[in-house]
């Protein structure tokens, strides 16, 4: 399936911000997630979990959702293809858990945000789930630099099928 010019190139507009804008929101959210922890002020605190909640729900999560939809689009529609070459392989079975882990973290998330928003509560219970917001989103921002250091660089190496799509195009060789 080959694609329009202007079209791919629209598609790959739409990947690279989207893969940009998810990488950028999860920084965002583990600086939120540092300030929140290592603050003494409880304004910032509060303010710090409940930015968090909104930036995961209504940044992170669609981004989460939009880069590998439109990497997959992509993908389909250029030589690289889904399952021709390693790189872009090893990005699709990285983005698709995580963002379903994503989608497992939001239940913390939202607790979390629901305990600062309570003017009268300390806190304090919070003390190992707050450093595992820090953990989660390290983790995040390390798989989110994987994936685009591999976009950059593009290692060689075809998979067995693409080898074998190879072949078919290029009996010859």
């Amino acid at each position: 399936m080959t694609m329009a010019p202007y079209l791919r190139k629209l598609m790959l507009t739409a990947h690279v911000t989207s893969s940009v804008g998810w990488l950028g929101a999860v920084t965002s959210f583990l600086a939120l997630a540092v300030a929140g922890l290592t603050s003494q002020d409880a304004q910032i605190v509060r303010a710090a979990y409940l930015a968090m909640e909104l930036t995961a729900w209504f940044v992170i999560v669609p981004l989460s959702f939009a880069s590998p939809l439109t990497g997959i689009v992509q993908s389909m529609s250029t030589t690289w293809g889904l399952f021709r070459h390693y790189w872009v392989l090893i990005k699709f079975l990285m983005t698709i858990p995580c963002t379903l882990v994503l989608l497992l973290h939001m239940q913390p998330i939202s607790y979390v945000a629901r305990v600062a928003a309570e003017p009268t509560s300390p806190g304090a219970d919070l003390g190992g789930l707050r450093i595992r917001l820090v953990a989660d989103a390290g983790a995040a921002l390390l798989v989110l630099l994987v994936a685009t250091t591999l976009s950059v660089y593009k290692p060689r190496g075809v998979t067995p099928y693409g080898a074998r799509k190879q072949h078919e195009h290029h009996p010859l060789s």
